[in-house]
């Protein structure tokens, strides 16, 4: 969007290039930040009149109106007449929002999961974002001031903890200090204010703030330490070695880091290190992912060119990171790797190992997801074979992945999923691979969604939660938050608000996440599903939010849509559910056509949920959709 509203100090707004946008009175202003606190939801006329005035006039409605009015003219001084609005949009009873705002902004950063140096970078851009306190000055917003303040305290304590983690201790010192003299009842505060001391060789000082922080708290409050606060304590007195953890790994590093460059200074080596880097990003998810991403397609095509083929097979073959979703993150990036792997393996030919060559394959079948090609299902086969003979695990459960891949040829093959997920999960467990012992019950939860078994589809979670814990997959609580949700869509006696809440929850673990193939349309989608089981209205949104969805969203919500355009879905996760919507769409227009191409493809599906294959939505089950 071009316009940015700012409510986190004085209410402004500024346009594309960063110029403030004059916005009248304090009454265009207030409505301005009552629509983003809505978070782009539609307010009601009356709703805004009642924020407005303690007791609305008879003209109130009319004067929203106006004001309204002004605003548009402000924000969209460009706009041609009689053309509809696009920041501020006219839905049902009152109008939304479709603007971004700083405050959405900031409550993305503050959520985002990654590695100490991402986290730390992103909390910078969020703290910047403050001009003053937020909704400065409208009464109304008293409980929204007071939510934004409570997580922006949180904000300054992940910084100073990402500050403490990346061996910067000191830098972390003089913020801490000034907001534990300010908000003296927090007791993380004092905890990382003495341990971000202890760590700058200053533990006098550091015993000093926890003595306080314990006069504080009893002399305040009439309380005792917390546990953290006790156990830091006595960690210090001490001499706990696991105090200086954040210094001694910054050391090791570093240390590391330097005799490589020594020792292994040839770019082969380099490269070959940096891909083993890669993998470990990868698995952080967020801002790593992303890096681990662009990173590794430069490392291949870097290895091209040296003109080493050997070295090439090497460094792409080294990226084993299982995959889950079945549509890329990114499909240009991906497609130059699968080209890189098919010109390696026609330069090595016969010459080729028989290890070397499985994992090229399988490395076609990984990243040529969703794609349904010929090519990509042979390599997948060959890959495990070879991987099968050769008796070596973590290349089987590479093939093997790239099968799992493979396996979405139609609908219905959740069993055939399941069967993979099992072998994965097995060789994992046995072998001591844990992000392949998760990979193996994402998919195993998956395969028990789509036909019901949410027993099994608990257990897995619940496994799934503890493995992310212990091996810190911040990615994994992803998926089973997403699982609960869908869980929870299709128990008949949960509430409507409860199930669309768990949608929201997921839906705010997506963002930073670094997964744009399976964030991309998800949310609004999940909407969709959500409320035609319910027989609800869906939500009024712009079409572009379904994103790859839309051919198949807009099916459904647009009644002068052409159903015999609406192409095929993709063969993946969610072909189901897009294929039901189409049949639901051609059931209530009447139309024979649509309705009976959707069921074709659907009937191999008829004892599975519609979407629930994906673990995240569904629309019922396959049977009553197509009758």
């Amino acid at each position: 969007m071009s316009v940015v509203v700012g409510v986190l100090g004085p209410v402004e707004a500024w346009d594309a290039a960063g110029a403030a946008i004059a916005l009248r009175g304090p009454r265009h202003r207030e409505v301005l930040a009552r629509l983003v606190a809505a978070g782009g939801r539609v307010v009601p006329v009356e709703v805004l009149a009642a924020d407005l005035w303690d007791d609305p006039p008879e003209g109130a409605v009319a004067a929203i109106r106006t004001f309204v009015a002004a605003l548009r003219r402000a924000l969209e001084p460009g706009r041609p007449p009689r053309t509809p609005p696009k920041v501020i949009v006219t839905a049902g009873p009152g109008y939304a929002l479709r603007a971004e705002a700083d405050v959405w902004r900031f409550e993305e950063a503050a959520r985002f999961a990654g590695p100490p140096a991402a986290v730390l970078t992103r909390l910078d851009q969020a703290l910047g974002l403050w001009r003053g306190p937020a909704y400065a000055g409208l009464a109304w917003a008293e409980g929204e001031r007071a939510r934004l303040a409570e997580v922006r305290l949180r904000v300054v304590e992940r910084r100073a903890r990402a500050l403490v983690d990346l061996g910067r201790a000191d830098e972390a010192v003089p913020d801490l200090d000034a907001h534990v003299r300010a908000h003296p009842w927090r007791e993380e505060m004092w905890r990382l204010l003495a341990l971000a001391l202890y760590r700058s060789g200053r533990q006098a000082d550091a015993l000093a703030v926890l003595r306080g922080a314990r006069a504080e708290l009893a002399g305040r409050l009439g309380l005792d330490p917390g546990p953290g606060l006790r156990d830091l304590e006595a960690a210090i007195l001490r001499q706990d070695d696991g105090l200086a953890f954040g210094d001694a790994a910054a050391r090791v590093w570093a240390g590391a880091a330097a005799a490589h460059d020594r020792v292994a200074a040839g770019a082969g080596p380099r490269l070959e290190a940096a891909v083993g880097l890669m993998r470990g990003l990868a698995v952080t998810g967020g801002e790593g992912l992303v890096a681990a991403r662009e990173h590794r397609a430069a490392a291949v095509e870097a290895a091209e060119e040296l003109g080493d083929a050997d070295l090439v097979a090497r460094v792409i073959g080294a990226y084993d990171v299982p995959a889950i979703w079945t549509r890329s993150d990114d499909p240009a990036q991906a497609g130059r790797v699968v080209g890189a792997a098919a010109r390696t393996l026609d330069r090595i030919g016969a010459g080729a190992g028989p290890a070397t060559r499985a994992r090229l394959l399988a490395t076609i079948a990984v990243e040529s997801r969703g794609g349904g090609s010929a090519r990509a299902g042979a390599a997948a086969a060959e890959a495990v074979e070879i991987a099968r003979g050769l008796a070596d695990p973590v290349l089987l459960v590479f093939a093997l992945n790239g099968a799992y891949m493979q396996a979405f040829g139609r609908t219905g093959l959740s069993g055939r999923r399941a069967r993979i997920g099992a072998e994965i999960l097995a060789v994992s467990a046995r072998h001591g691979l844990a992000n392949y012992e998760i990979l193996g019950r994402l998919i195993g939860l998956q395969s028990a969604c789509a036909v019901g078994d949410f027993g099994t589809g608990d257990g897995h979670a619940a496994r799934l939660d503890a493995l992310a814990s212990r091996h810190d997959r911040p990615l994994t609580s992803v998926f089973t938050a997403w699982y609960r949700a869908l869980r929870l869509a299709e128990d008949p006696a949960a509430a409507f608000a409860g199930q669309e809440a768990a949608y929201r929850e997921g839906a705010g673990l997506l963002e930073g996440a670094g997964m744009p193939g399976l964030s991309e349309g998800l949310p609004a989608l999940a909407s969709l599903c959500l409320r035609l089981r319910h027989g609800r209205p869906p939500e009024p949104v712009d079409p572009g939010v379904y994103g790859p969805f839309e051919p198949w969203a807009g099916a459904v919500l647009r009644p002068d849509a052409d159903l015999g355009a609406v192409p095929d879905p993709p063969r993946d996760l969610l072909a189901e559910a897009m294929w039901a919507l189409l049949a639901r769409a051609a059931r209530v227009r009447g139309d024979g056509a649509a309705f009976g191409r959707a069921r074709a493809a659907l009937r191999p599906a008829a004892g599975e949920l519609a979407g629930a294959a994906s673990g995240l939505v569904s629309l019922g089950w396959v049977r009553d959709v197509i009758g």
